[in-house]
């Protein structure tokens, strides 16, 4: 068996593992089983081989790094971060040339990772793609605003100022608003989660941002927070962010494959993008919090807040998701990762689109990088559950 991390590509051979006149091979993240007379069921990885990469791994660690070393560059060159501060695309646009080149070189190499050919198996197994849309489009952004609205407007009002209050619920809700595009095939991966599920709900949710994303922010946004939303610089934020890198990662995609064939694609090009990905966000943090610097040193305390109904939001949303899945009978395969989806978010077009409307020293950008920094340990702890829970779920084939 030849198999490889998840973000690296998500493509698994297993040549050794023929029984018969079976075998079992999984190619851009599509599970299937080839059998005289019968359809065997998912295969399943050994827990052993699950791995994150050092980066992926220690990426809480290295948001905190990047935390304090924004702080400092912001506090001891401050002439120097005004400078990156004012390089805009246009006067007001608000949207940091900096921050917006970093946050291509994050997204364009998980748009390539997308294969919109595999929404052709979304009839396969509805259920636990129905269950999915349900929590992340129609549960998730509205269940954010109620706890952002809770915790910043009531429980947490003695700490924080009405003022930034509202700019908390407008990160949140943001966050919220975005489901996870790239991070989820880690999680999937971890969670023994069926590939070729986990790759149709993706593509699904990267279609339904282009129309669903902006109103969404602005409705929210606008009641809950009380904050004006320019519908165009919203709009703009869609195509620079989401549109533009789609569009872009299909082409490529697409073109490289015509070109060079679908195994230096996936075993040699996008394993070469993981690092540059990676740098490129924890660059983008760098600026964030070094044009944050005089605000998170006199609300540190505030992270710690803001972290609390977001954690919350984790929970709910992944118990939600997946006790409608176990409800309906849907196999653990589709189950967990159905799960993850409804819990992560896809906070790097979160951060680009806070700071394009609030820019990159406010409160909504701030909500939406401590997102990130929890993002990892909260996600494990979710991917630990569905592993103990396997046995609540019937035996793949069974359920449909």
């Amino acid at each position: 068996m030849k198999s490889r991390g998840p973000l690296g590509t998500a493509s698994i051979e297993s040549s050794a593992s023929r029984k018969g006149n079976t075998t079992l091979s999984v190619r851009e993240g599509s599970v299937m089983a080839e059998q005289t007379g019968a359809i065997q069921p998912q295969t399943t990885i050994e827990t052993s081989e699950k791995k994150l990469n050092f980066f992926e791994r220690y990426l809480s660690l290295w948001v905190a790094i990047c935390m304090g070393v924004g702080v400092l560059l912001g506090k001891l060159l401050p002439s120097f971060t005004d400078g990156l501060r004012g390089l805009e695309f246009g006067r007001g646009s608000q949207i940091n040339l900096p921050i917006a080149v970093l946050i291509w070189l994050m997204i364009i190499p998980m748009m390539m990772k997308v294969d919109f050919t595999s929404l052709v198996q979304v009839g396969r197994r509805p259920k636990g793609v129905l269950i999915t849309l349900f929590v992340n489009w129609m549960v998730k952004p509205f269940s954010m605003t109620l706890f952002g609205w809770i915790f910043f407007r009531h429980i947490f009002a003695a700490w924080i100022p009405a003022a930034h209050a509202d700019q908390y619920i407008a990160g949140t809700i943001i966050l919220a608003a975005a489901p996870c595009t790239a991070m989820v095939f880690v999680w999937s991966y971890l969670a023994d989660g069926d590939p070729a599920y986990t790759l149709v709900q993706v593509s699904l949710n990267d279609l339904i941002m282009l129309v669903l994303f902006a109103p969404i922010v602005r409705f929210l946004v606008s009641g809950a927070a009380s904050l004006s939303v320019p519908f165009m610089v919203l709009l703009y934020s869609v195509i620079a962010f989401i549109a533009i890198h789609l569009s872009a990662g299909v082409i490529l995609r697409s073109w490289l494959i015509h070109r060079r064939g679908r195994d230096w694609f996936e075993n040699t090009l996008l394993p070469r993008f993981s690092p540059v990905t990676v740098l490129a966000l924890l660059a983008t943090l760098v600026f964030i919090f070094a044009f944050q610097a005089d605000n998170i040193t006199t609300r540190f305390f505030d992270v710690l807040l803001i972290a609390v109904p977001i954690i919350i939001q984790v929970y709910f949303n992944s118990s939600l998701t997946y006790g409608l899945m176990r409800l309906f009978r849907v196999d653990y395969s589709i189950a967990a990762p159905g799960a993850l989806i409804g819990a992560s978010n896809f906070f790097e077009l979160a951060v680009a689109t806070a700071i394009a409307l609030f820019g990159p020293g406010s409160g909504a950008a701030l909500a939406t990088v401590v997102g990130v920094l929890i993002e990892v340990p909260v996600m494990l702890s979710v991917c630990s559950v569905c592993n103990r829970t396997k046995r609540w779920f019937p035996a793949a084939g069974v359920a449909r």
